[in-house]
């Protein structure tokens, strides 16, 4: 595997997480091909959804504007390409805070994702996301209310 394309993955995807974090949406779009598959099924049940990046941004500032804070953390870090596709599997963990006067402020959740990517004109590109949650701790009303339900 050539290190360069391991270490332009980690770092493309750990990018899409930090930018989350920091609210940098026009960085956040720059992350992903011109159609993205998001899977967060495994949490919110549904199907996943094919999306652009402006898209995504739309649907997730909004949100995550809901937040006092959070963190995503990802790690464990298996990457594998074939030319010019690639994925990453990483494990995850995700805290959320926002104040909730009937519980605790905070909820994680962890995990694991794979990201699919695609090389475009030399850069590589997050084509699909697929979350898998497998634990949970905290108010998950804290999600919820960020979410108006």
């Amino acid at each position: 595997m050539n290190l360069q394309d391991r270490a332009d993955i980690i770092d493309l995807c750990t990018r899409m997480m930090w930018s989350v974090d920091t609210h940098d949406w026009e960085t956040f779009e720059t992350v992903f091909a011109p159609k993205v598959t998001l899977d967060f099924t495994s949490f919110w049940g549904g199907e996943p959804d094919v999306v652009t990046p402006p898209d995504v941004t739309k649907a997730w500032a909004p949100l995550f504007a809901e937040f006092e804070a959070t963190q995503h953390l990802l790690g464990n870090h298996l990457v594998e390409t074939d030319g010019d596709r690639g994925t990453l599997t990483a494990a995850f963990h995700s805290t959320h805070r926002r104040s909730d006067p009937y519980g605790d402020p905070l909820w994680t959740i962890g995990g694991n994702y794979r990201f699919e990517v695609l090389r475009i004109d030399g850069t590589w590109k997050i084509e699909k996301v697929v979350m898998t949650a497998t634990w949970g701790q905290g108010n998950t009303d804290v999600v919820k209310a960020a979410r108006g339900a």
